[in-house]
């Protein structure tokens, strides 16, 4: 994608600008061969940057990959094969390595919450909460971490959360706004997506929003910062008035919480830590001697 090329670029400025200062006052230019390795235990991705790294910044290196997107990696594990001129080599190291170990931290801790959920028909849900400009390859990290994408941005779905119910007055006033708006030529003109592949969901926090919401006929609820207790009592309730309508939990979603959740019967838990909060992997690049 274009955006995620011109990231790239901007990041090899951030970090060569003019050019690396030290690699040109040291070293003569010369071959080198050097692996990227892992530091540690996780789940990969960012290869694909990673490549884009190396190879805007000198296409002669030759990059062989070792390991796949979504593979399981281990420490010790050479992840990338690197054969090009030193020079460029380590003008590339830093992004590239970023790349890596933020984006494979978005899948490792993604694995570790779908893990807790193994046997379970509930699935792991990412959100919004991005790094401004990282978030197609947050949400492909995700991905790659087993778990599944929301909706990408604020163009692609309806999300009626708490702040529009309280401007339209209710949930049902809200739903049928977002429903005539659809029937426009406003939306038409915008959006360039067919009505029928716009689905609804609606954020809601106690018992008669969440009738609201199912008389409505939307295609998913929101149960957002509830108690165990109160969750399992809205999903009951949820069962009751549409058995077939999909039910999100979200809110202080942890791993150790993350299992009982689930089992309250949802079928989504939506989790921002995944993008916002995941520790990087740990990735070197090591000079193979002679």
């Amino acid at each position: 994608m274009a955006y995620v090329d011109s990231l790239i670029r901007t990041a090899l400025e951030e970090d060569i600008g003019r050019g690396d200062l030290t690699s040109l006052a040291c070293l003569e230019p010369n071959p080198l061969r050097a692996h990227i390795v892992a530091k540690s235990v996780g789940v990969l991705s960012g290869l694909m940057p990673a490549l884009k790294v190396f190879d805007i910044v000198d296409s002669a290196n030759r990059i062989t990959p070792l390991k796949q997107e979504g593979s399981a990696f281990a420490a010790g594990d050479i992840i990338l094969n690197i054969d090009g001129f030193n020079q460029t080599v380590l003008a590339s190291e830093r992004v590239a390595l970023n790349f890596l170990a933020h984006l494979s931290g978005v899948a490792t801790m993604t694995s570790r919450f779908v893990a807790k959920l193994n046997g379970s028909r509930c699935r792991v849900l990412d959100t919004r909460k991005t790094t401004p400009g990282w978030r197609y390859l947050e949400k492909l990290a995700v991905q790659h971490g087993g778990g599944v994408n929301h909706r990408f941005g604020l163009f692609d779905m309806i999300l009626v959360k708490d702040n529009h119910i309280a401007s339209a007055g209710s949930v049902t006033e809200a739903v049928r706004r977002a429903r005539e708006f659809m029937k426009t030529s406003d939306f038409r003109l915008q959006f360039d997506i067919d009505l029928h592949d716009i689905f609804i969901e609606v954020e809601v926090t106690n018992e008669n929003e969440l009738r609201e919401a199912c008389d409505s006929q939307v295609d998913r609820i929101m149960l957002d910062n509830q108690s165990l207790a109160s969750l399992a009592r809205l999903v009951e309730s949820a069962r009751k008035l549409n058995p077939s309508i999909q039910l999100e939990a979200s809110g202080n979603i942890t791993l150790d919480t993350v299992a009982e959740v689930a089992a309250t019967g949802v079928d989504f838990v939506s989790i921002g830590a995944l993008t916002h909060s995941a520790p990087a992997s740990d990735f070197s690049l090591k000079v193979v001697p002679g």
